[in-house]
């Protein structure tokens, strides 16, 4: 049984620059290069470790042959890649939904309330 968490921030975002879509940018452009790195270790590490034991992995990966379950894991990876560079983008979209929402009922509220 897994348990799925909000894992959504409370609170006011830091501010760095005038334009919020370049602190959405810059967002990306952070997540694009954590993963970069990541990859780039892990990539490392595995052609030092194939070199150890005579392994060309390049040779391998070009004849790879994916089946149809390792292209479903590399589309779940992707769609949850996906969702980390547009995580900011998206959690704003939210908000202002939420912030609209709140407003409208307010406006039908006061309308209401004035007769």
């Amino acid at each position: 049984m897994s348990v799925s968490l909000n894992h959504n921030a409370k609170g006011k975002r830091p501010k760095f620059y005038e334009d919020a879509g370049t602190d959405q940018l810059m967002s990306m452009v952070m997540v694009l290069a954590s993963e970069l790195n990541v990859m780039r270790d892990r990539m490392d590490a595995q052609e030092r470790v194939a070199k150890q034991h005579g392994i060309d992995l390049a040779a391998g990966i070009d004849a790879l042959e994916l089946d149809d379950a390792a292209l479903e894991e590399r589309e779940a990876w992707r769609q949850g890649f996906m969702a980390r560079l547009f995580y900011l983008a998206r959690k704003e979209a939210e908000e202002a939904q939420i912030g609209e929402t709140k407003e409208s009922f307010n406006s039908t509220i006061d309308e209401i309330a004035k007769g």
